[in-house]
């Protein structure tokens, strides 16, 4: 049924005829036992089931996870909860969304159903999108090793005094980390090869959950006397108690990070290329599971992390755990943990800019090392640049993240849908389309929303920061 607009598909504006045939190829329902043809990635998806999985949760965890017990401080309990179901199961409908417009029209790049939406434009749009986002995406996660790093190096040093040496300059690290660890894992030729490091960076993270859970059975509340600083305080008392459901000026923040922690759509179609045996409903249960996988963690990590510290967490988790004890030896290696998970976040998240950037530039050129090598050393480059000389940077993503993410998640995806499904498919009232406009339209109340919130942040001289991916 997907398949049924297989005829003048050759015509589409950006694509080779040819190619876009081969690709169709990979979306009949039957196999005709010969040999696949190979789309327009020019290599046939090899990636296993549980290998996409680990990178697809790669690409949804996110530096946001630091940032979820401080949330649930403004929301208590049960509305975070309610929030949380909801913003995944928005996730996983926009990925079907996504994925249903890919089946239709064979086409397994977020620029190319642009393309087949509004044309040219419309996979400008889709491009641009995704490499602001996913910039700023790899710039956050820079940012955590350039402030991070040092200040391990120093607690493993045993060294209480600041000092000038170049292995404790987070500028200098940002570099060595960027040239040693995220260039050879960037230049790989596919996607799929990073399951492994994906893997690997969600058991850190696993590590992390752990030892989160760890800290509130054997963190006292309030801390020690001389630490009781740390808590909330209500009428000259420690405040150790839950609050399930509250509402103050930084709830309305909540929706935003939420919203932002669940960002992977621009790595859904490449992951999809890659997947072995590539099906919708194959790929639909790789996102349903990944979502509610993170959804776990995400889920786990707020209450354990909230309810270690109450009203007196702080926006970024380990900063919190920081004030137990200097030197306190399991939270150094949680901290060592998440900037190796951070690190090997990176290269995911490059991929897909990489192919926005290639799907502009070079949309009918085949695969060549060289072109591949050289833009995702710009990208580096450029992200290593912004992360170094831009002091103010934080206030940058929070407005593209207002942008992008509800983009990415909403907008683009119910518009594609609604342009790319046949009308005698899916009459344009029908039910179907009607969800898709209405989600869309969701899409542009969360971005109105997020934008007042950091426009009024701006003129009142705050800093409260919308949660980023």
């Amino acid at each position: 049924m997907e398949l049924q607009k297989m005829n003048g598909h050759s015509k589409d504006e950006g694509f080779d005829g040819l190619d876009a045939l081969a690709e169709h190829e990979e979306f009949l329902p039957h196999k005709t036992g010969g040999k696949k043809e190979s789309h327009f990635t020019d290599f046939v998806g090899k990636t296993s089931f549980g290998m996409s999985i680990f990178n697809l949760s790669n690409a949804i965890m996110g530096s946001g996870i630091l940032g979820l017990a401080f949330a649930m401080s403004n929301t208590g309990i049960i509305l975070f909860v309610i929030l949380l179901v909801f913003i995944a199961i928005l996730s996983a409908y926009s990925i079907h969304l996504m994925l249903k417009s890919a089946g239709v029209v064979g086409i397994r790049a977020y620029e190319q159903l642009g393309n087949r939406a509004f044309g040219p434009p419309g996979k400008m749009l889709a491009a641009c999108v995704i490499t602001i986002h996913n910039i700023g995406a790899m710039s956050s996660y820079l940012f955590i090793i350039k402030s991070e790093l040092p200040l391990v190096i120093q607690a493993f040093l045993r060294t209480q005094e600041v000092s000038n040496e170049w292995y404790l300059n987070g500028n200098y690290l940002i570099i060595i980390v960027s040239a040693f660890i995220i260039l050879p894992l960037a230049i790989m030729k596919q996607l799929g090869y990073l399951g492994y490091t994906s893997g690997f960076s969600l058991s850190c993270m696993v590590f992390f959950l752990i030892s989160v859970i760890y800290k509130k059975f054997n963190t006292p509340c309030p801390l020690a006397h001389h630490n009781m600083s740390t808590f909330a305080v209500d009428n000259g008392t420690a405040v150790c108690k839950a609050k399930f459901f509250t509402v103050n000026s930084q709830t309305a923040y909540t929706i935003p990070i939420l919203a932002f922690a669940f960002v992977c759509h621009p790595e859904v179609l490449p992951i999809y290329t890659e997947l072995r045996d590539a099906s919708k409903k194959r790929m639909q249960r790789v996102a349903n599971i990944s979502i509610m996988a993170m959804f776990f963690m995400y889920l786990v990590t707020a209450i354990f992390g909230y309810l270690t510290f109450y009203d007196s967490v702080e926006s970024e988790l380990l900063h919190t755990y920081s004030r137990i004890g200097p030197h306190d030896v399991l939270i150094l290696c949680v901290r060592l943990a998440v900037l190796m998970a951070v690190t090997l976040t990176v290269p995911v998240v490059l991929f897909p800019i990489r192919r926005a950037l290639m799907q502009i530039l070079f949309p009918d050129k085949p695969f060549h090392w060289a072109r591949h090598i050289t833009i995702a050393l710009c990208l580096i480059f450029v992200v290593n640049l912004l992360v170094i000389f831009v002091p103010s940077i934080r206030d940058i993503f929070g407005l593209i993240g207002a942008t992008s993410a509800p983009s990415l998640i909403f907008i683009l995806p119910g518009i594609f849908y609604i342009r790319i499904i046949p009308e005698d498919q899916e009459p344009f009232l029908s039910r179907p389309k009607i969800q898709a406009a209405c989600f869309a339209a969701l899409g542009f109340a969360f971005m109105v929303m997020s934008l007042s919130f950091i426009i009024i942040d701006w003129a009142s001289g705050r800093s409260g920061s919308v949660g980023g991916h």
